[in-house]
């Protein structure tokens, strides 16, 4: 018997349903997931099959949404020239950045790793529909930007969802989100929110990796909230 869908409540009986319990165990390890979820760039080739990224799309799609419009849009990146084409983009978004940078922070920034293009198997690019008319404009009037930001936690859920099948994910942000969307052919009104690099990793950490080279730390959360 298939099992029905949660995503749709035509096929629930939500009378019947019983919520679970998520007991100690289970917030451990939900703990873990978070500690353990990574910005993959380095991956190995091995493929992935086809059925997983497609669940890992429809977990995707279990995201909370802005008058639960759902704008979220994916875009499997498969021709080997528009691959070439983002690739490139990046090369000179990068370049560029580098200037930013001066001396020795200079010097650390060239020797970073921020995308695995070349071995990621799978390149998903997710946008944002600007002018979807699901959810009837609720919630957007005075913060429109939340269609983004829906989006942007659809990412979050694949994210965790691909660390759960033991999948890597990097999120490329260095790129030209103009050049992406002529090179993928989407409609103008689709903002780009994520280009990401899906595979297995080489290997797996629990510190990040600008962590592990001395870029950032990780800042402390109570500098990071007020109370008023």
């Amino acid at each position: 018997m298939n099992k029905p869908d949660p995503g749709n409540r035509s096929t629930v009986d939500t009378k019947t349903l019983t919520p679970p319990v998520f007991d100690r165990n289970f917030q451990k390890q939900f703990i873990d997931l978070l500690l353990w979820r990574r910005d993959v760039r380095r991956f190995r080739t091995d493929p992935i099959p086809q059925d997983d990224i497609n669940d890992l799309i429809k977990e995707a799609c279990l995201a909370p949404s802005v008058g639960n419009c759902q704008p979220w849009r994916f875009v499997k990146v498969n021709a080997p020239e528009r691959r070439k084409a983002i690739r490139d983009s990046f090369e000179r978004a990068n370049n560029d950045a580098l200037n930013d940078y001066h001396g020795e922070r200079a010097k650390m920034y060239a020797s970073l790793k921020l995308q695995g293009m070349d071995q990621a198997p799978v390149q998903l690019a997710v946008f944002a529909d600007e002018e979807t008319e699901a959810g009837m404009g609720l919630g957007r009037k005075t913060m429109p930007e939340m269609l983004d930001y829906s989006a942007v936690a659809a990412v979050q859920l694949l994210w965790l969802a691909a660390r759960v099948k033991g999948i890597g994910v990097g999120w490329v942000s260095i790129l030209e989100p103009d050049v992406v969307g002529k090179t993928l052919e989407v409609p103008d009104h689709w903002r780009l929110i994520a280009y990401l690099c899906i595979g297995y990793p080489e290997e797996d950490h629990i510190v990040p990796e600008l962590v592990r080279q001395g870029w950032q730390d990780r800042i402390d959360p109570d500098a990071l909230t007020l109370e008023r």
